[in-house]
């Protein structure tokens, strides 16, 4: 039995609140997310699509699909990363977003890289 190779996707997340873009007064909280994906494995892999979970701190749940990120669906050598900007909203000032990406070596193995869960919060909110 052959052992099934390791797909090593590091993934590092880092938002910020928009407050030029936010509405406090009507519960509308628009968060910036930075995301970069550094491919290390052995094996080149492409980003096929994304799934985000988004919560918000009174409970309601988004969930959020499709293909690539940004129009792409970048293709990562071994070592090499991509980074991209993107954005949500809430109904609130503090929640959270976590998710996968699907991934396919040259091969065709499909897999799901993991995004951990990360903080969406209005400055001064939580302490």
């Amino acid at each position: 039995m052959s052992e099934k190779p390791e797909f090593v996707i590091e993934i590092v997340p880092n938002a910020s609140y928009v407050a030029e873009q936010s509405d406090e007064a009507e519960d509308h909280y628009v968060f910036a997310y930075r995301i970069a994906i550094t491919n290390r494995s052995a094996a080149t892999v492409q980003l096929i699509s994304r799934h985000w979970i988004i919560r918000d701190m009174e409970g309601r749940e988004q969930e959020v699909s499709g293909l690539g990120v940004i129009g792409e669906q970048p293709v990562l050598e071994p070592g090499q990363s991509f980074e991209y900007m993107s954005g949500t909203t809430l109904e609130s000032p503090v929640g959270t977003m976590r998710g996968t990406y699907q991934m396919r070596t040259a091969d065709g193995t499909l897999f799901d890289a993991q995004i951990p869960e990360f903080l969406l919060s209005v400055p001064r909110t939580l302490h």
